[in-house]
């Protein structure tokens, strides 16, 4: 695919992703008109439908959006950190990594403001992947071997993550529906929380283009053509899980976008590794996106946790790769 079929691409995703917005602030216990929804988005005032729209609707689609972007781009720098196809923040242990200290700092330390939290999940995040990429020989492992090694930090800080929501009382219903992910109450607020660590994690891949493409033919021929590896791998997961978490604090784990975008992307063979990039991002925005309508229109007024929605879609992402034994890490490099 060159670059004006990459563009296209991307730009026909993007399109999608922004009629699925739009059609987000149609459904919900009181259902708005299409002609409804374009008066109030071009013309808003204090009347209800201008305050569904704005202040719960709205937000709350872009909050998906963004989320989406930021976790497909952490999946791809950590398929293309390790080169392995099964590498994403969940089977990782990145996620759990991330909620683990945040729940423990919600329950236990509750004078800790939440706008710590994504330093917080920061921290969580990167000693959980250190772990995981210890067991699995620093990432160049067998493919099975990280996924292994990532299922058991993950089933090991769960554990602690429920041991703390029994400490939790009356505030672990709260807690159980935000560990499902969603979205569900989210404002503008909490989008200016996620912008700048998604930010940072979009961004950066996109500047560091060259040597995510280095990583990519293998690490003996990075560090012949000069990349220091000892600099690169460390920066690279650090921008992995920044979007993780900016994400995990407003809308809890969402699992499997990671994995299965950049695999989709792959698959339309954009010419290079920026455009790579950019259609990973927009294939996650429309992922969560999606999977946020869903939630909310299934049952309506009640609602699904995002996270479930994502699960069922990227669930047999993950069995497929393994069916199929497509665990060999090829891209073309450009």
């Amino acid at each position: 695919m060159n670059a004006r079929k990459s563009s296209f691409a991307i730009g026909f995703v993007v399109a999608a992703t922004l009629l699925i917005v739009l059609a987000g602030l149609l459904p919900g216990a009181k259902m708005l008109s299409f002609e409804t929804v374009l008066r109030v988005l071009f013309a808003p005032d204090a009347k209800i439908d201008s305050i569904l729209v704005w202040t719960l609707r709205l937000p709350r689609s872009l909050a998906a959006a963004v989320a989406g972007t930021g976790l497909a781009v952490s999946g791809y720098l950590l398929q293309s950190l390790t080169r392995n196809p099964l590498a994403d923040p969940g089977i990782t242990g990145v996620t759990a990594g991330a909620v683990a200290p945040i729940v423990g700092c919600f329950v236990l330390l509750p004078w800790i403001s939440s706008a710590y939290y994504p330093l917080v999940g920061l921290a969580g995040g990167l000693a959980a992947a250190s772990v995981t990429f210890w067991v699995a020989r620093g990432g160049n492992g067998r493919p099975l071997h990280l996924a292994l090694g990532g299922v058991s930090v993950s089933l090991f800080l769960g554990a602690i993550t429920i041991y703390v929501l029994l400490l939790a009382g009356p505030q672990s219903t709260a807690l159980l529906f935000w560990l499902s992910g969603g979205f569900q109450g989210r404002t503008w607020s909490h989008l200016v929380h996620m912008l700048p660590w998604i930010g940072v994690g979009v961004v950066g891949a996109l500047l560091l283009h060259r040597v995510i493409a280095m990583f990519a033919l293998s690490e003996h021929a990075a560090a012949a053509m000069g990349l220091q590896l000892d600099v690169w791998k460390p920066v690279l997961l650090i921008l992995a899980i920044c979007p993780v978490a900016g994400v995990a604090p407003v809308a809890g784990p969402v699992a499997f976008v990671g994995l299965a975008a950049p695999h989709i992307a792959r698959l339309l063979k954009p010419q290079g590794t920026v455009w790579e990039i950019a259609l990973t991002a927009a294939t996650g925005a429309f992922i969560v996106t999606c999977a946020d309508l869903i939630a909310r229109t299934i049952a309506i007024p009640k609602e699904l946790p995002v996270g479930i929605i994502t699960a069922l879609l990227g669930g047999p992402v993950f069995v497929y790769l393994i069916q199929r034994g497509r665990l060999d890490f090829q891209r073309d490099v450009a």
